[in-house]
């Protein structure tokens, strides 16, 4: 498994080692119990069924390892995660092959050992015979007892894991809610900017129309003073160009 980077945080990292530590008793402890099995058919289903919920919940933790990986920052923190992911997957499906493969080596260990044990009774004496009852029976309380102490671990570990879980998932919920108050934070802060604009706009609109008045005013003003001056310099000239002789005429 490649070394995760310091820049992963602590709720995925405490992902990973319970992940790691969950594959290393359902590979080295649980498959190797439920291969050497030798008691019953019973106990090999009671050890088949608590690995296959074990298993059932390392799948449900890889999901939620491949949730956090998406939340990743960094590209290259979320492809190493990712590989870890993957890494995960491949010996869940490899050791729910190993445990079916198992489940058959210990059924027919069990079988064997049931019509040998058939075949001995057959064979004895009755004073043999009580002896292999007593026998028998002193197995079954000391499988009784194993048993027991095998469920109380199984709850503990049970409980823990739920425990380990229940804190993941409320670490993963106050990291949303962090993401969450900022987002809203954030949609606030652009919400007083868009206001700010709206005002801006409205105001530079109205500025533009009182800059649009104060030009027409002015083009009016001067076509007014250019008419002015056309009528001093062309129609009053040209009046008095053509009314010179009334100036000798008698009053």
């Amino acid at each position: 498994m490649a070394p995760i980077p310091s820049s992963v945080d602590n709720e995925t990292n405490a992902l990973i080692l319970d992940l790691q530590r969950r594959q290393k008793d359902l590979s080295e402890f649980q498959l190797s119990r439920l291969r050497d099995c030798r008691e019953s058919i019973a106990v090999q289903q009671r050890f088949a069924s608590e690995m296959k919920e074990d298993l059932d919940f390392f799948d449900r933790q890889i999901e939620t390892l491949g949730i956090a990986c998406e939340d990743l920052e960094r590209k290259s923190d979320r492809d190493v995660v990712s590989q870890v992911v993957a890494e995960f997957g491949a010996f869940a499906t490899r050791i729910r092959k190993d445990m079916r493969a198992a489940i058959l080596e210990s059924k027919r260990a069990i079988d064997q050992q049931s019509r040998s044990r058939r075949d001995e009774l057959l064979k004895s004496t009755p004073s043999q015979r009580n002896r292999l009852d007593e026998k028998s029976t002193d197995d079954k309380l000391m499988q009784a007892s194993n048993n027991v102490t095998d469920a109380l671990r199984r709850t503990i570990g049970a409980m823990q894991g739920e425990l380990e879980r229940s804190v993941l998932s409320h670490q993963l919920l106050e990291k949303s809610t962090a993401s969450l108050r900022s987002t809203s934070t954030q949609h606030d802060s652009l919400t007083a900017v868009m206001d700010t604009s709206k005002q801006i706009i409205t105001a530079l609109e109205r500025a533009d129309w009182l800059d649009r008045l104060l030009i027409l005013a002015a083009l009016m003003f001067f076509i007014l003073v250019v008419l002015f001056i056309l009528k001093q310099r062309i129609l009053d000239r040209g009046l008095r160009v053509a009314l010179w002789w009334t100036r000798f005429i008698p009053t």
